[in-house]
């Protein structure tokens, strides 16, 4: 995707109208370097974080996005590809392996290019508000990049937009960034799983200071499943 075209989604066809209607607020732009690569590792509320996090800052964002988004059929797939793609996003395969290992090959070749690299540690969106235990992708490409970790906390994005809502309420929205992280004592151990977890949780720490959010220190994909699970009719019912 060209920049011309996500220059034209943030600044013409999306951007000021969204910013107008929503008149989302930012706290701590200042953290963001006018160049050079960095990690912004944020908490995910709703699918609209990756448009509300893209418009309050002024460098671009690429995010990594799974591959559903871009293989969709019919008129509504070709409208959630051309969207994705306008916000910035690259689709990577999910799962263990080699889909993760070709996610982090993607992410460090951003990185490698000097790019701003949206990421969510969480791994998926919060089932119900709360911050869930991070993987640790974004701290290895930290350590194996040594490009910063800046930590983003989302606010309110899961009211405005709850999961199921197309189009977000028109409801304050808000996004606090802060201070880069310092993660040179892990250089060199970005196979180390002792230290890419106690990495992990130092940036999972720091977005919930400055979210707010209650923390549970569980994968927020297998809550997910439970939940469906219990909603779901027992057989013979």
């Amino acid at each position: 995707m060209s920049d011309t075209y996500y220059r034209l989604f943030k600044h013409v066809l999306i951007g000021p109208g969204v910013k107008a209607y929503y008149k989302p607020w930012v706290e701590g732009v200042e953290n963001v370097p006018d160049e050079g690569a960095a990690i912004l590792a944020s908490n995910h509320l709703s699918f609209s974080d990756s448009v509300f996090l893209p418009l309050v800052i002024t460098r671009k964002v690429v995010f990594l996005g799974k591959s559903e988004y871009f293989t969709g059929k019919g008129p509504k797939g070709y409208a959630t590809r051309v969207f994705m793609e306008g916000v910035g996003t690259i689709p990577v395969h999910r799962g263990g392996g080699r889909a993760s290992e070709a996610a982090l090959r993607t992410g460090l070749q951003v990185l490698q290019g000097g790019e701003l690299l949206g990421i969510y540690p969480e791994g998926t969106r919060s089932p119900d508000g709360a911050l869930y235990r991070g993987k640790t992708g974004a701290a290895r490409l930290a350590i194996e990049s040594g490009a910063p970790v800046i930590p983003v906390a989302m606010i309110d994005t899961h009211i405005a937009q709850p999961i199921g809502q197309k189009v977000p309420f028109r409801h304050p929205i808000g996004v606090r960034i802060g201070e880069p992280l310092d993660l040179s004592a892990y250089n060199g151990r970005q196979d180390d799983r002792t230290a890419l977890r106690e990495a992990t949780d130092t940036i999972m720490e720091r977005i919930r200071a400055l979210s707010g959010q209650e923390y549970v220190d569980r994968d927020a994909g297998i809550v997910k499943r439970e939940l469906l699970k219990r909603q779901q009719p027992e057989a013979g019912q």
